[in-house]
């Protein structure tokens, strides 16, 4: 420990606390004044020291824990170096059941052990604590504690470098996605990455985690440049992170990027890699993604029995975890793929429920990825069309964890505005497909117009324009033809160049990446 920071250790413990430490380990070890104090120091020096009334050197302190048999920071702040071992091995731990085990177990463990980090006073501790916190809580849905765990990580860390203070802002950069605040969550994770870079402080990790995470919402809001710039450097980095958590989170990342570009055999080996790191890593949550955005793949390519069966393989997995809005996300996805293969009363009576039920509290994520190609709301093709199927090409919503309001007795949380309001439209905009199918074209228009309302303060530019063109065609149909001019007009808006007018200029890049 430095000079300033045994300064630091001394003014906040006191001379009269230390003197009072340094008495009573003398007393319980036998020794007298004279024998703690030579050959460096005098008796005089120790019985003044005791007393509080001199403020002990560096030096003196370094001679003093030496003879006392305890380490230098003990001495200093009468803590024990072994609890932080401790601690750290405690939320190693923790970690552990929070990726293989229920996340309110988890989170039980987090508790305990950020009360025991304040007891102690270790503030790094407690932070990591915090975030384990938020993750867990956003697992289970509640987006409101999630946000409130981060920031104090954050509060706690302010005065750290900023690698250390990264996961704490990548959680709440995906609990502003999932709360349908796209703009603001591309803002924290691009302001992070500019400082990073521009201050030279190229930390591999934290740069790989902002990276993929900034994919999600560069995708929802359609700037897919900037998506995919993202995933080439997260790739470039990946040879100098260690973390096998982070290298599949970054392969679910860029398969994303992939399967907007129509590559969905990349993107399949892509996550085949992510879902085989994860199987080794027993990181169940994080699986259940891989299943999920693989599901997506097959429904892209047309193989919608695959893609069912991995649909209902991320559900039951998501919803054993308790994964609250994770679970109706996918079932949104699943809902698109029945609809696709003519069960089109299964798709509804998974739809309506979603949209009936209200969230206990707020919205959902894990380790931060999200819908994989687009979202759920409708993906739009080059040419502006959307999707030739007129499929709702979702994906997963989210690579990190959460969803506000959590799985109750007999339920699961439903779909608002601020509670997975892209997977929430897409909903409407499915249940607005079924309807016209059947002829019900009010109830087509309610839906279209409900599902525009939830995505309009996303800034989800495609499924925006996707929308409106959905609703135009259903105006036009009906002999509404200055409506539809104003739908489509509404669309061509959204659509003419996707993510360029809320985003400012691109974050700076890594050197020499």
């Amino acid at each position: 420990m430095g000079e300033r920071s045994a300064g630091d250790a001394r003014t906040a413990e006191g001379a009269a606390e230390i003197g009072r430490r340094v008495l009573r380990l003398r007393t319980e070890r036998g020794f007298t004044q004279r024998q703690l104090a030579e050959p460096a120091y005098t008796a005089a020096y120790v019985s003044t020291l005791e007393s509080g009334k001199v403020r002990p050197s560096e030096a003196a302190l370094r001679h003093l824990a030496e003879r006392l048999g305890v380490s230098y920071e003990e001495l200093t702040t009468g803590r024990d170096p072994r609890d932080a071992i401790r601690l750290r091995a405690g939320l190693t731990d923790a970690r552990k059941a929070l990726a293989t085990g229920d996340a309110e177990e988890a989170a039980g463990r987090f508790q305990e052990l950020m009360a025991e980090a304040e007891r102690l006073g270790l503030r790094d501790e407690r932070a990591t604590a915090l975030v384990g916190l938020g993750d867990c809580v956003l697992e289970t849905g509640e987006l409101t504690a999630a946000r409130a765990h981060y920031e104090a990580a954050e509060r706690l860390l302010a005065d750290e470098p900023l690698p250390r203070r990264v996961p704490a802002i990548r959680g709440r950069a995906v609990v502003h996605f999932l709360s349908g605040e796209l703009r603001y969550s591309c803002y924290l994770l691009e302001s992070a990455i500019d400082e990073l870079n521009a201050s030279g402080l190229h930390d591999p990790n934290a740069l790989l985690l902002l990276y993929t995470a900034a994919i999600a919402p560069y995708m929802d809001m359609g700037a897919h440049a900037r998506a995919a710039r993202s995933a080439e450097l997260a790739l470039a980095l990946a040879p100098s992170v260690d973390d096998p958590g982070l290298i599949a989170r970054m392969h679910r990342g860029v398969a994303r990027t992939l399967i907007a570009e129509g590559r969905t055999a990349e993107a399949d080996a892509s996550l085949a890699k992510a879902q085989e790191l994860y199987e080794q890593l027993r990181i169940h949550t994080d699986l259940a993604h891989c299943h999920w955005m693989r599901g997506y793949v097959h429904a892209q390519d047309g193989n919608l029995e695959r893609a069912e069966r991995e649909l209902r393989i991320a559900r039951d997995m998501l919803a054993s975890k308790r994964a609250a809005l994770y679970t109706v996300q996918v079932e949104v996805e699943l809902a698109d793929v029945l609809r696709r293969r003519g069960r089109t009363a299964e798709a509804e009576a998974l739809l309506l429920p979603l949209l009936r039920r209200p969230p206990a509290g707020g919205a959902d994520s894990a380790d931060g990825e999200h819908s994989p190609g687009g979202s759920a709301a409708g993906e739009v093709a080059a040419d502006g069309e959307g999707s030739a199927d007129g499929s709702a090409p979702g994906g997963p919503a989210a690579d990190e964890v959460g969803a506000e309001g959590g799985i109750a007795e007999g339920g699961i949380a439903g779909l608002t505005a601020e509670h997975g309001a892209v997977h929430a439209g897409g909903a409407h905009r499915l249940l607005g497909l079924i309807a016209e199918e059947r002829g019900d074209a009010r109830t087509a228009e309610e839906h279209y117009r409900a599902a525009l309302a939830l995505l309009e303060r996303t800034g989800a530019a495609g499924d925006l324009a996707d929308l409106c063109r959905l609703l135009g065609d259903l105006l036009r149909r009906g002999g509404r033809v200055e409506a539809a001019m104003d739908a489509y007009r509404r669309g061509l808006g959204h659509r003419a160049a996707p993510g360029t007018t809320t985003l400012g200029p691109a974050p700076a890049e890594p050197p020499g990446v």
